[in-house]
């Protein structure tokens, strides 16, 4: 440090000065991102329908010992995203099938809490691990409760909200409504349960789906002013990084200089009085 300021006696200056052109160039980057725009934010509005008490259909096959349920019904497929299904009063080992001849995605940690006990959860993604079938099976344990979740599609541009890149306000609307349109067809959803003997208590079945249409559509934007706070409070902390060991070893190196000095000026002042004394 000592050097560098020999070298160059304004560096502090220069420091000075590049960190508030930083500071400008931050500053001007945002404003530049809020006052031209390119980026449009949207959001859906969702409508959820429950469908519950459906006719039933129940078949007992005495050769097999089976009995099985059948509810069948139509949900509506325009901008479909979820079906949800849940079910109580299952006999154990009972088979659900969730039919939907449209495919679903769906696997068994799909729409589960997350738990710090079960790490895998936390790396779950549906776009990888979800299964595309006509027909997703699942086995009831004990307790006689079950939750299925299926969704139409594994892009999230689709449901809640999502951006766009565009020019104009009318043309990311434009964009995010040809994202979120959708048409699940056909519509029909079946679901079969298979349970061990004759069965006289009819299991509990309610389902859920979900529609989502366009909502709002903002250009997205930035608080200047808290931006070039963040960007200041930035360059600022980056400097202090650099310049404060870097001044703190030039002080102290400059501190045990002056003493080395004041040392010297000691000696050679008793050196001379040695001399004095003796010439006299």
């Amino acid at each position: 440090m000592k050097k560098a300021l020999a070298q160059n006696p304004n560096l502090l200056r220069t420091l000075i000065g590049l960190s508030l052109t930083l500071i400008f160039m931050l500053s001007y980057a945002v404003y530049g991102a809020t006052v031209s725009p390119s980026v449009y934010v949207y959001t859906t509005e969702a409508t959820v329908t429950t469908f519950e008490e459906q006719p039933t259909n129940r078949i007992y096959d005495s050769d097999e010992n089976e009995t099985t349920w059948l509810w069948q019904f139509s949900a509506n497929g325009k901008n479909l995203t979820w079906v949800n299904a849940s079910f109580e009063d299952l006999s154990d080992e009972s088979i659900v099938r969730i039919t939907s001849t449209a495919k679903l995605y769906s696997h068994e940690l799909l729409g589960i809490t997350y738990q710090p006990e079960n790490p895998q959860d936390d790396e779950f993604s549906c776009a990888e691990s979800c299964y595309h079938n006509i027909t997703h099976q699942r086995i009831s344990d004990t307790g006689g409760e079950l939750e299925f979740h299926g969704l139409t599609s594994v892009d999230p541009a689709r449901r809640s909200n999502g951006s766009v890149f565009a020019q104009s306000l009318e043309e990311a609307r434009e964009k995010a409504g040809n994202l979120v349109a959708y048409n699940h067809t056909p519509s029909v959803i079946r679901i079969e349960i298979i349970e061990q003997g004759n069965r006289s208590t009819e299991p509990y079945v309610a389902v859920e789906t979900v529609n989502e249409i366009l909502d709002e559509v903002d250009v997205f934007s930035v608080d200047a002013a808290t931006e070039f706070l963040w960007a200041f409070a930035a360059v600022v902390g980056c400097f202090s990084i650099v310049l404060i060991p870097s001044f703190t070893v030039y002080f102290a190196a400059r501190a045990k200089e002056k003493r080395d000095e004041a040392k010297l000026e000691s000696a050679q002042e008793r050196v001379t009085i040695w001399v004095e004394s003796e010439s006299e």
